[in-house]
């Protein structure tokens, strides 16, 4: 498609037809960034690891690492972001420091917060200190309580660190939260046992000063750690969710003492930082998952993402047999409201269009596309997907004056999987997918899609089952969207919103 459009605007030249190049390029509108109002971030700095709150306002409050391109000795000092419904964010500042390099917190690790029973806010969290306290160990549990959520005194006296038997220096991400039945209060910690590995310790506490050990709630004796832990009930299931090798995981039980077990296919979105350290929170009768997406690499578009970037939030949803999926927050339908008409304005291979589906059809060793114009700033796009067996279709980004490559972000029958890379359609049978997550094509016919762009960030949702997530910076400053398929395929139902 490059090759013919260089051949086009050659013969354009000679023949001096400055009208048609103008034509060509008709559908281009000017593109401008929005704030980040789904995905937000502080202004130079990122989001780590998220600790959500609910409060009795119905705001959900994210706690969370606020991390830099510059950290010095002391670093993560937590900050905080606000919500009522996931697409309006209050920037609520910091809400703790760090300590001194004496102290056991000049870094500070993941927590949680929770309103306890004697009326106060309690934060419990990890302090790490690299000179290792003395022989205590690098990480250990800290305490702070507030009256208002704004003002938080640490009690040094409640610290604690790992248990005999257990890694000195890795003892992190405290989740505490009120057990009706027990009576109690659980601690869940991320901990390394000696012989087991990764597991999930779990305290109980009746004041939250003093806290009891109880052993593993899980040891699946599989990761070198069960990051961010965070212990939650949908339906007459219960769910463990979990972070290591760069992904979050969950498990499931039949009871909140286990056993845990981790289904075959328990990642809910993608590899490599793409989502990452999600706890979950209930807001308005609703659970999300809340993580964050990793900030790009040096290399863009290329895969690979590094610790800490924007906000990102799930919608979880229970399937019928109990396992878990996501979906694009309900709340979004507020925020895009605007109906966006389409039209088709280039096209390869076969491409038949009806109102608002499109058919494609590639021969074979080639692909068709359908290209819609300008992508949008931010928008939702819906659909219905069908696709070969062995086939490979999804969305292209690109084909503008400035773009002219489309990459690809694709729905892959063939593989299993969804996937975006940065590589062009052209590409995509010359390279193995490296940012990916597995979904199960067989048990739909037909795919319901949802698309969600907020400048560069795109999240990919299919079937109410799995998101993929991505940064693409082909598809912004004017770059168009389309939809291709390197066999036969339709999308049907087409709409396309944007905010008001």
């Amino acid at each position: 498609m490059k090759k013919n459009r260089i051949l086009a605007l050659g013969i354009a030249a000679v023949c001096l037809l400055v009208c048609d190049f103008a034509c060509a390029y008709a559908a281009e509108e000017p593109y401008e960034p929005v704030e980040y109002n789904l995905y937000p971030a502080p202004e130079g700095a990122y989001v780590g690891d998220t600790m959500p709150f609910e409060t009795e306002d119905g705001t959900l409050e994210l706690y969370y690492l606020y991390d830099t391109d510059h950290n010095g000795q002391g670093y993560h000092p937590i900050y905080k972001y606000s919500t009522k419904n996931l697409y309006e964010y209050e920037d609520e500042g910091m809400a703790l420091n760090y300590g001194l390099m004496s102290e056991p917190d000049p870094a500070i690790g993941t927590g949680s917060v929770l309103q306890g029973r004697d009326g106060l806010y309690h934060l419990f969290y990890t302090g790490h200190n690299d000179t290792g306290n003395g022989g205590k160990g690098k990480e250990c549990v800290m305490h702070a309580t507030s009256t208002d959520r704004e003002n938080w005194t640490k009690i040094p006296e409640d610290t604690f660190y790992s248990p005999e038997n257990y890694s000195k220096d890795d003892f992190r991400d405290p989740e505490v939260f009120w057990v009706e039945e027990e009576q109690c209060y659980w601690m869940l910690i991320a901990a390394r046992e000696n012989s087991r590995g990764g597991v999930v310790a779990r305290y109980t506490s009746s004041d939250l000063k003093n806290w009891e050990f109880m052993g593993p709630l899980y040891s699946p004796m599989q990761q070198y750690m069960l990051e961010c832990p965070d212990l939650f009930r949908m339906g007459d299931k219960y769910y463990l969710t979990y972070s290591w090798d760069c992904v979050t995981y969950y498990a499931m039980s039949d009871s909140m003492n286990g056993p845990f077990t981790a289904p075959p296919d328990n990642v809910l979105d993608g590899n490599g930082f793409i989502f990452y350290a999600a706890k979950t929170a209930e807001l308005n009768g609703t659970r999300y998952l809340c993580g964050w997406l990793g900030r790009a690499a040096l290399s863009v578009d290329s895969s690979f993402y590094q610790w800490a970037g924007n906000v990102l939030n799930h919608q979880l949803v229970q399937l019928e047999d109990g396992r878990l999926g996501v979906c694009a927050p309900d709340t979004f339908a507020e925020y895009f409201t605007a109906e966006q008409p389409f039209n088709v304005e280039e096209k390869e291979g076969t491409v038949e269009i009806d109102g608002n589906s499109i058919t494609l059809t590639a021969e074979e060793g080639s692909y068709a596309l359908a290209d819609m114009g300008t992508r949008a700033p931010t928008m939702i796009l819906e659909c219905d997907v069908t696709l070969d067996e062995d086939g490979c279709a999804g969305f292209a980004f690109g084909g503008s004056a400035k773009d002219e490559d489309y990459t690809a972000l694709c729905l892959d029958a063939e593989n299993g999987i969804l996937h975006y890379e940065g590589y062009t359609i052209e590409e995509l049978t010359r390279f193995d997918p490296a940012a990916f997550t597995v979904l199960d094509f067989s048990a739909n016919s037909v795919h319901h899609v949802t698309l969600v762009c907020e400048n560069e960030i795109v999240v990919l949702y299919v079937d109410d089952m799995k998101a993929l997530s991505s940064r693409i910076s082909h598809s912004i400053d004017g770059a168009h969207i389309g939809v291709f398929a390197d066999c036969s395929a339709a999308f049907s139902n087409i709409s396309i919103r944007i905010p008001d």
